[in-house]
């Protein structure tokens, strides 16, 4: 049976003292009988804290984003083992901000993909869809093309260390969302692509997460179907009454 992965994008936000109010605030109100699998994204300054404040606590910490090098002259970035040591678990790779705002290609993607779980890192590889795309009946093809190049030449005996999340781009922090049947159908494709790839065992057991625009309000119809394993949750994570909220919700 998957279990349920809540995970919170923090994006650019949270200075360390933030950061320190909001994960105290968060391990008070989690438990041992929490229904989910729970993991924090803060920003790289505050990995290294986090890490301290949340071990012990079941809590699984990400980075946001990650290069695809050990080493060597990236000014600005991140290597895999640098996360690993400041005590990350996960990375989010492929995050709609990332291909849009970055203009990160399909082939580095999948190259971020590799160079994590070459150093034992956890993925949660974002793929979806623009408006344009989704009026012009593209969801599919874009979704697919997402997946299969993200995923290329990734063994099957790593890709169980991948999570999918679904993240619509014209949901992203726009207040829209996709409907839970909506949101259902991209999931069931993308079960059965994983299965395609990789046989029917790894389409049963792959984790496919929902994100855009999820809230407390929202998340318990989004995270009752069959095939939505989880939220990956932007601004309502931000608060720990709304992030617990979406937590609770799981069934």
């Amino acid at each position: 049976m998957r279990k349920t992965l809540i995970a919170g994008n923090w994006k650019m936000n949270k200075t360390l003292s933030e950061t320190e109010g909001l994960l105290q605030g968060l391990v008070r109100r989690l438990d041992s009988n929490c229904p989910a699998e729970v993991v924090v994204a803060p920003p790289f300054t505050s990995l290294s804290l986090a890490a301290s404040l949340l071990k012990g606590t079941g809590i699984g910490l990400s980075a946001q984003n990650v290069f695809a090098e050990d080493a060597g002259a990236y000014t600005g970035e991140i290597s895999a083992p640098m996360l690993v040591e400041a005590g990350c678990g996960w990375v989010i790779v492929g995050h709609s901000e990332r291909r849009h705002q970055f203009c990160e290609s399909e082939a580095l993607i999948n190259r971020k993909v590799k160079h994590a779980l070459d150093h034992g890192l956890n993925v949660i590889l974002c793929v979806g869809e623009t408006d344009v795309e989704r009026d012009a009946e593209q969801t599919e093809h874009v979704v697919h093309l997402q997946l299969t190049e993200g995923l290329k030449d990734i063994e099957s005996s790593a890709v169980g260390r991948v999570v999918v999340a679904y993240e619509p781009v014209w949901a992203i922090g726009t207040g829209k969302n996709a409907t839970p049947q909506q949101a259902e159908q991209v999931h069931c494709l993308i079960r059965k692509w994983i299965g395609e790839l990789y046989g029917p065992a790894a389409g049963e057991s792959m984790r496919v997460l929902y994100g855009g625009s999820v809230t407390p309000e929202n998340s318990r119809g989004l995270l009752g179907k069959d095939n939505i394993d989880g939220a990956l949750v932007g601004g309502a994570s931000l608060d720990v009454d709304s992030f617990c909220a979406i937590i609770g919700s799981v069934e």
